[in-house]
């Protein structure tokens, strides 16, 4: 038989000899806190991946993916970087970041990533080019923020940007240009810093007509770049004068016309209007034109004849007092009086339809249809503008001196090339990738005096986005 085990004296003596003994409570789980962690990681990946990691600088990284996911001013960074689940830097060391961009090269290190990587994905031989401004919350003009044309009729300083992209609207090259300088005059500096910067022998240029003037076509041409511009219709008269002579204002839905165009107006060769065939353009034949390329669009001259049609009622509205306008069209004004110009108004109308081209590439190198398309992906360049003023908000500025300026535009513009890219992979645009991916909420809870963060339940559909950003060759 087994003794019974014996009592100590300590329990026998307190009361508690046949009582369990109680353990210390371990308080409840508490949420410490939610973030979009989950987002703000997709993000880095892809700005890893397009190997903007070469600037070693987290702080920059950071208000580039801000800059992203809510554009906002300094002062205000820390709280989109908290919602994203990060620790921000605080304000002195994000604006010591904006001097350190300039100082060491940030823009020059993204624009050559932004190089390989639009490399490795297709040709470079054909980038697209396009101007905007940028204005200032601000009375004073300095020697870069300056009044100048404002396609809104602004009168705040500004500066003029000008943005070369690859064929699918990826940035390559920014540059930043006083506000009151023509946008003509922006083109030439900025492709030859980019041919510069990557040794580029050959390669093709393509702008609006804007960015068509004959000091511009003859620097691109003399430094052996190949252009592709878009030409004014007021140039058809001349271009096309052999076709009107022979075939009258008879065009067909898809015509397509090759020819020449003279290089100014105060000189050049055009088309010899008693000979029936176009000429073909050569370069040695033909050294005071351009080659032209014409067309015509059914479509288009629909829409040219309503709008003509609109101005006319204009026109007469105002010579009637029933409007008032400063300079309307198809106005001319005799002796005090207004009367519609009715020889202008039917030049117009000879010339609906028609889309002019000049380019110094020889037929047997790029045939009209391949000129004619390659200018319409103009539109990439267009849509990467309209991203950076509306998604990452790139204006108006706050910054008073260049280079906080200088460092603006690099943080915008390697937030550009992010949101390019995510686009590409997912097939959203950035502003529906961010409302999509930023509420699954990671939470941190705290645990017997730990802390843990754990990640949020992921939808298939939002699975299927998270998987294309990390997978891009799944997709593709």
């Amino acid at each position: 038989m087994v003794a019974p085990t014996a009592v100590p004296a300590l329990l026998a003596d307190s009361g508690l000899a046949g009582r369990p003994v109680e353990r210390p409570r371990v308080a409840a789980p508490q949420v410490i806190g939610t973030s979009s962690l989950l987002l703000y990681e997709v993000l880095a990946e892809v700005y890893s991946d397009l190997g903007f990691a070469v600037v070693g600088d987290e702080t920059f990284r950071d208000l580039v993916i801000a800059r992203i996911v809510e554009p906002t001013s300094i002062l205000d960074t820390g709280r989109v970087l908290s919602d994203l689940g990060q620790s921000p830097s605080s304000e002195k060391t994000m604006r010591r970041t904006l001097s350190r961009c300039v100082g060491r090269g940030y823009r020059d290190l993204i624009a050559a990533a932004c190089f390989n990587h639009a490399v490795t994905r297709g040709d470079v031989s054909l980038c697209l080019y396009d101007v905007t401004t940028l204005y200032f919350e601000a009375e004073k003009e300095d020697e870069l923020r300056k009044v100048g044309y404002s396609k809104e009729r602004r009168v705040d300083p500004q500066v003029v940007v000008g943005l070369l992209v690859d064929r699918h609207g990826f940035p390559l090259e920014i540059g930043c240009f006083e506000g009151n300088k023509a946008e003509t005059t922006t083109i030439v500096p900025i492709v030859k810093a980019f041919q510069e910067r990557h040794g580029l022998a050959d390669m093709v240029v393509v702008a609006d007509a804007g960015m068509l003037s004959a000091s511009n076509l003859k620097e691109l041409d003399e430094v052996g770049l190949r252009f592709i511009a878009g030409s004014r219709v007021t140039k058809a008269p001349v271009d096309l004068e052999s076709h009107f002579r022979w075939h009258g204002d008879a065009f067909t839905d898809g015509q397509i016309i090759d020819t020449i165009t003279p290089r100014s107006s105060r000189g050049g060769v055009a088309s010899d209007p008693y000979v029936k065939a176009e000429p073909v353009w050569d370069p040695q034949q033909h050294a005071g034109s351009w080659r032209a390329v014409w067309a015509y669009s059914a479509k288009r001259a629909a829409r040219d004849n309503t709008t003509l049609t609109l101005q006319e009622d204009k026109a007469r509205a105002v010579i009637a007092g029933e409007k008032t306008a400063r300079a309307p069209r198809f106005i001319k004004t005799s002796n005090g009086s207004r009367s519609l110009d009715e020889a202008s108004l039917a030049r117009a109308r000879r010339l609906v339809g028609l889309k002019g081209y000049v380019t110094n590439i020889p037929i047997g190198v790029m045939s009209a249809g391949e000129v004619i398309s390659s200018y319409h992906d103009l539109w990439h360049v267009e849509q990467s503008f309209r991203m950076s003023k509306t998604d990452l908000r790139a204006r108006p500025m706050f910054h008073r001196t260049k280079d906080a300026i200088e460092a603006h535009l690099t943080i915008v513009f390697t937030a550009l090339a992010l949101s390019r890219e995510a686009q590409h992979r997912t097939g959203l645009a950035i502003r529906n990738l961010i409302r999509q991916l930023r509420p699954l909420r990671s939470a941190t809870i705290a645990i017997n005096g730990t802390e843990q963060t754990f990640p949020p339940a992921v939808p298939a559909d939002k699975q299927a986005v998270l998987n294309a950003i990390r997978n891009p060759r799944a997709r593709h």
